[in-house]
């Protein structure tokens, strides 16, 4: 299993779109948590986070994107992601996330939904 892990960050149409790519466990959360508390503390109430590229996520990853969306929403804002992959999708399934986060196949249907 491919163990690199990555995260680049653009706006799309003013919209802050975080990618990551690889493994997100208790050694590469922090990189992510860091970023998405960067953006916010900036002022951006919504961060798109594309999921695309993660070939597994644990709970310290869930707990850092909880914790983003949190941030987002005191803010006024949303923490869309976008899921693609069944296996990362199936976590959020279990743990019942899908009803909690904005889920998007594609980062382009993710921008479109920040009104």
């Amino acid at each position: 299993m491919d163990q690199s892990f990555k995260i680049e960050d653009v706006e799309i149409d003013g919209v802050p779109v975080v990618s990551a790519s690889g493994e997100i466990d208790v050694a590469t959360a922090p990189p992510l948590r860091d970023r998405l508390q960067a953006l916010t503390s900036s002022g951006k109430s919504t961060v798109v986070v594309d999921l695309l590229g993660v070939t597994f996520l644990d709970s310290t990853a869930l707990g850092v994107l909880v914790g983003a969306l949190k941030r987002c929403r005191e803010a006024g804002g949303d923490l869309p992601l976008v899921i693609a992959e069944p296996r990362i999708l199936k976590v959020f399934e279990i743990t019942g996330l899908t009803g909690v986060f904005p889920i998007f196949e594609s980062v382009r249907e993710a921008v479109g939904s920040v009104k």
